[in-house]
């Protein structure tokens, strides 16, 4: 196949996919060798790239078509009025720990952070930058935490064994986040009630823990 033609045709499917495509399954499908289509990559990132509107990303062996980030601003007024809520201080130091100890439970969490971290851990969920990926053979099986491919994305990491020093990582994410508001009790201690069971979990009995708001008043997240 002509260079000029995989060009084209890879800049279709991502044009069309929308969402990460693995290199790997381009290949296979493609009847393609591994070094063909990097070359692909390469000469289109290079014409997606500096003030084009669109760019050429990778990460974890799949690559995708985004927004330039230098226009995200413009593209939020658009696209998006009402802007995202952003992450709270607490919530960006529980998803540092989350990046760099994963797999890590709540309670790891707390041990190292000091405080209830039910808050933070449901405001990274809703914004898909952590998941769960398993239970911990432990007293009680907890839920293990870990990040996900939009986390990848969101910071600009190919990879997971990327990172940046963990000082980094806090500044890169403040410098994309605006100042959240505060949370709510409600919101605070009972997360435990509004937390959806993971698709692994669907069937089996979950007991669900009510918080005395008033009894951890001191552990609040919002009094840091």
């Amino acid at each position: 196949m002509e260079i000029e033609l995989i060009d084209d045709i890879l800049e279709s499917l991502l044009f069309v996919s929308g969402d990460g495509l693995k290199i790997a399954d381009i290949c296979e499908l493609l009847e393609l060798q591994k070094s063909e289509v990097n070359g692909a990559v390469k000469r289109l990132q290079k014409r997606f790239g500096g003030k084009s509107g669109i760019h050429l990303i990778s990460f974890n062996g799949k690559i995708q078509f985004a927004s330039n980030p230098e226009y995200s601003d413009i593209i939020a007024c658009v696209l998006n009025p009402i802007k995202e809520k952003a992450l709270s201080n607490p919530a960006m130091e529980t998803l540092s720990i989350i990046a760099y100890r994963q797999p890590v439970t709540r309670l790891d969490i707390e041990s190292i952070r000091g405080v209830n971290c039910d808050y933070a851990l449901q405001a990274l969920l809703k914004n898909n930058l952590i998941e769960v990926v398993g239970r911990k053979e432990s007293l009680g099986k907890p839920l293990l935490f870990g990040t996900t491919e939009a986390f990848l994305k969101r910071f600009g990491i190919e990879d997971i064994s990327d990172l940046p020093d963990r000082d980094s990582l806090l500044d890169k994410i403040k410098a994309i986040e605006e100042t959240s508001p505060e949370p709510t009790e409600d919101q605070l201690y009972n997360f435990a009630k509004d937390e959806e069971i993971p698709e692994f979990l669907q069937g089996e009995d979950v007991e669900l823990i009510e918080v005395d708001a008033e009894a951890a008043a001191t552990t609040d997240d919002s009094k840091e």
